[in-house]
């Protein structure tokens, strides 16, 4: 089957510039890309190397990541980052995960949810990001949902070691998608396209991800 992008009207890029200057974890590898070759030095072609943390801007997390003796991402179904999505907006207050007083989960009408928090720059780390709880994991999965996303660096707060949301992701076998951008994009149903990387036992990947209606 051949993708048609003629019926396409709009296409919203929700993956934050990769640069020298992205936001990661504390104590994460921050990107690097070191130039090998360059023409304007008088070299036949330009020639580069990155150096970073997996978990990098829009990503996709693998089960390894939070799971004992699970799949790397090379292992994941690509399906799951292809297809019909719903963004819900929440009013989270900074710090806090969202619960399911947050937004109306009999609203939900898709297979795929990403919300908008509005609580995290790409470029500035901040501890008191949005995230997410695990009954909204378990209310979603109960729906059918078989990916949640946010707009913030994880679904669980930056000081959280339990990891009580990807605990429940990995209980009901929810993909997550986490670093996107919501900023440009209106509440409602488009189409999802993030799809990560084929890295052998990697735990999470990188993602271009896009909406369009």
């Amino acid at each position: 089957m051949i993708f048609d992008t003629d019926g396409i009207n709009e296409i919203f890029d929700i993956s934050p510039l990769i640069h020298k200057g992205i936001a990661v974890f504390p104590g994460d590898t921050p990107f690097e890309r070191q130039v090998l070759m360059s023409q304007e030095n008088g070299s036949h072609l330009d020639l580069s190397s990155i150096k970073t943390t997996l978990h990098l801007g829009a990503h996709a997390d693998a089960l390894n990541h939070y799971g004992p003796n699970q799949p790397g991402i090379d292992q994941k179904d690509l399906r799951v980052y292809l297809g019909g999505v719903q963004v819900v907006e929440v009013r989270t207050a900074f710090g806090q995960r969202i619960s399911l007083f947050d937004f109306d989960i009999n609203e939900i009408n898709q297979s795929r949810v990403l919300f908008k928090t509005n609580s995290f720059h790409p470029d500035q780390w901040q501890d008191d990001f949005v995230s997410l709880s695990p009954e909204v994991i378990y209310a979603l999965a109960d729906r059918g949902v078989i990916l949640v996303g946010i707009d913030t660096p994880s679904i669980d707060p930056s000081t959280s070691k339990a990891l009580e949301a990807h605990k429940a992701i990995l209980d009901r076998g929810v993909s997550v998608l986490e670093g996107i951008v919501l900023d440009e994009v209106s509440p409602g149903n488009y189409q999802l396209i993030a799809l990560p990387l084929k890295i052998k036992d990697a735990d999470a990947s990188p993602v271009r991800a896009i909406l369009f209606r």
